[in-house]
């Protein structure tokens, strides 16, 4: 359930800053067609930050109702207060998702003994499955391997998505949490060299625009055809790193737009439409990876 590539899908909007739904479905649609594992619904990549709570929960229901049953939905649940998470993790509970995904609590700066404390408290008031999200560029702490050991005992913590991009952190972490604890990559400029050392796949931004690549990739290094799976890979790489040439999701959103996969690349303030200068260099990367 929580292998291979795993979208961390865009939340489209209309040019008024309305979710898009129309596009929503066509996005859903075009993960299943393209071999998609599952959706990641509203995680940062979705905008939650600039999503109000009942958006928040609206589009997650409208991915699974677009799904039905087809590819499997993760909630992005996260928040930097404890009991708004719990929130945010209860009203999914019945809405049709197989897990959620909860990223550290931001700008609070907590002690490891505060995010055990705070995931913990998350586990214990639910049933749904949860993934661990640690990305310190974004949010100000690092989950540190030996936290994410002592909550993978917790039953339902059951993976952990690192986009520290550090990768001797891979081997480090497996050897703590044993064999049945996910390790997905949060990176994707590094999720090739993650998953050919013990990590079992990625939430990825590329994704997004290159899924039934992602998707290839992520086949052919559990097959051990590792010179088929780094040759598709070499041909997203420039994209894996110009999608972050501003912050995220502004370059994604704009590439999904050129390729016809949303209507708009509207965001919501303070996020702020792709530079001209980067508009360039994004376009080059999707010519590459023969998406233009």
């Amino acid at each position: 359930m929580f292998t291979g590539s795993l979208v961390a899908l865009v939340t489209p909007m209309d040019v008024k800053g309305n979710v898009d739904r129309v596009s929503l479905k066509k996005l859903v649609e075009y993960h299943i067609a393209s071999g998609t594992s599952a959706i990641v619904s509203v995680g940062t990549t979705g905008e939650s930050a600039t999503l109000d709570h009942l958006e928040h929960i609206d589009v997650i229901k409208q991915t699974v109702e677009y799904a039905a049953g087809r590819i499997n939905v993760i909630a992005g649940t996260g928040a930097n207060a404890t009991a708004e998470a719990i929130s945010l993790t209860k009203q999914v509970e019945r809405v049709g998702v197989v897990g959620c995904l909860s990223v550290t609590p931001y700008y609070n700066k907590p002690t490891q003994e505060g995010l055990y404390q705070h995931f913990r408290m998350i586990a214990e008031n639910t049933s749904l499955p949860q993934i661990l999200y640690n990305v310190p560029g974004r949010t100000g702490c690092d989950l540190q391997p030996e936290t994410v050991a002592k909550l993978s005992k917790i039953s339902n913590i059951v993976a952990l998505k690192d986009a520290t991009g550090d990768l001797s952190r891979v081997y480090k972490t497996r050897k703590l949490v044993g064999d049945n604890f996910k390790l997905l990559s949060g990176d994707d400029l590094t999720f090739f060299e993650f998953m050919q050392l013990g990590g079992d796949g990625v939430i990825s931004v590329t994704a997004n625009l290159a899924a039934r690549e992602v998707a290839r990739v992520c086949q052919l290094i559990v097959s051990k055809r590792i010179e088929e799976a780094r040759e598709i890979n070499d041909t997203l790489s420039l994209l894996h790193s110009k999608l972050f040439i501003e912050p995220n999701p502004i370059p994604v959103k704009w590439a999904c737009e050129k390729i016809g996969l949303i209507q708009n690349a509207t965001m919501r303030l303070p996020m702020t439409p792709l530079t001209n200068p980067a508009i360039l260099e994004v376009e080059k990367a999707l010519k590459l990876a023969k998406l233009l």
